[in-house]
């Protein structure tokens, strides 16, 4: 076997650089944005889904949800930029 390499950071791990630390705390907030969108429109989808399958009117509700979904997403998106713009 042969020995580990010796490390002087004592084992805390690597510092980000300063720039890159100050460019995720300025992006953070925005990195979000499209999985909310993303997750509206998937959830009215398979509740629409879920309705068809009950109701037996395929598509019609999928396709509803996926609009209302996305109509939602879309207010919500830009209303959570507004206010991120408004910040800086």
């Amino acid at each position: 076997m042969s020995p580990e390499p010796k490390s002087d950071d004592s084992g805390r791990g690597e510092k980000p650089l300063p720039g890159v630390a100050n460019a995720l705390r300025e992006v953070a907030p925005y990195l979000t944005l499209g999985i909310q969108l993303a997750a509206a429109v998937i959830l009215f989808f398979l509740i629409g889904w879920w309705l068809d399958t009950r109701q037996g009117t395929a598509p019609l509700f999928m396709l509803i949800g996926v609009l209302v979904g996305f109509i939602g997403g879309m207010i919500k998106f830009l209303k959570s930029i507004s206010e991120l713009s408004k910040k800086n």
